[in-house]
C-alpha cells in the first residue's frame, strides 16, 4: 500500500486553492476544496502512468 500526501493552502492573491505533493513534483489548484480534490485525483493519475506505482491513499492537508 503506497501513501501520498498533499499540503493545500488558500490563495490569498487569487483566491481558490493550491495543493503540491510531498516528495513527488505534483501540484494542481482549484476554486473549491472539493474541485481540488477531483483535481488531485486527476495530477496524481497524469503523474502515475504506471497504475501499479500509482498510490493507494491519498491525504490532503490543509493549512488556514
Amino acid at each position: 500500500m503506497k501513501e501520498l500526501y498533499f499540503e493545500a493552502h488558500e490563495d490569498k492573491v487569487d483566491g481558490g486553492y493550491v495543493a503540491s505533493s510531498i516528495g513527488y513534483g505534483i501540484h494542481t489548484q482549484a476554486e473549491t476544496l472539493e474541485e481540488l480534490r477531483s483535481n488531485i485525483l486527476d495530477a496524481v493519475s497524469c503523474y502515475f502512468d504506471d497504475s501499479t506505482e500509482a498510490p493507494t491513499i491519498i491525504h490532503l492537508r490543509t493549512k488556514q
